[in-house]
């Protein structure tokens, strides 16, 4: 016997348009389903993955991922909120971690780079499968970053985010403003290569790492505890300090 047909209307708000059709940009969605269908289901079906969801209203009552859509229903679903008090209804993402922390996919090397500049504690390895990423950020409670929002949609994943862009300055710019990190940054504490912690050198205790120019113009020198990587301030210090001050102008500018 052939189950009847149903339809729903969904409507996605804010930024979760970015992840639609243009031509399912800000409109009322007509969505057609047979059977039992969850809400997780038919949204992320659409190609919104449920870590980018904070709320779903149907019929103007919240619910959670596992409901199920009934014939009729108007379906209403949000990002994060930043200014609207939401605290008496349903909420869907889980409560922050305590420790911000992420894992990154294999197309984000700059970003993982770049935030493990910052003092973030950042896993990297460009021949993570997505099976292990899933259970790196679900067994170590780290936030996923990741450019593929399939991967977004495995339900082990809690907390994750989906980069929208190429450019790896804006990627950081996005996870810096999607986490509220701008006064958790704690620059060059972490190796860039390899996310170890880095601690103050004298000169003569790694003397021998230096180039001959490095020791005659350079006096103050960190070392990677795990990969014995040494960093002095050059001109790439001064560069990322740059990048830095960029991030902070434009996260206080909205």
């Amino acid at each position: 016997m052939r189950l009847k047909q149903k339809i729903a209307h969904f409507r996605f708000y804010a930024e979760l348009n970015e992840l639609l059709q243009k031509k399912q940009h800000f409109k009322w969605i007509p969505v057609n389903f047979r059977g039992r269908q969850s809400v997780k289901h038919l949204t992320e079906s659409l190609g919104v993955p449920h870590t980018e969801i904070d709320l779903i209203l149907v019929n103007s009552r919240p619910v959670n991922f596992s409901y199920i859509v009934e014939d009729g229903d108007r379906v209403s679903v949000y990002p994060m909120f930043e200014t609207f008090n939401i605290s008496q209804a349903t909420r869907l993402r889980p409560k922050p971690l305590r420790e911000t922390r992420f894992v990154l996919d294999c197309h984000l090397g700059r970003l993982a780079a770049y935030l493990r500049m910052m003092g973030f504690d950042t896993l990297y390895q460009n021949d993570f499968s997505d099976e292990e990423l899933a259970e790196i950020s679900a067994e170590q409670k780290r936030i996923l970053l990741t450019r593929d929002r399939g991967l977004l949609k495995r339900d082990r994943i809690t907390h994750g985010f989906l980069i929208r862009t190429r450019n790896s300055r804006e990627q950081l710019l996005s996870v810096v403003r999607r986490f509220d990190l701008l006064d958790d940054i704690h620059p060059f504490t972490r190796c860039m290569a390899c996310n170890g912690l880095l601690v103050s050198r004298d000169k003569e205790d790694i003397v021998e790492k230096l180039q001959p120019k490095t020791k005659k113009y350079f006096n103050v020198f960190k070392e990677c505890e795990y990969c014995g990587r040494v960093f002095w301030n050059g001109s790439h210090h001064e560069r990322m300090e740059d990048l830095i001050e960029w991030v902070r102008k434009r996260v206080e500018e909205t």
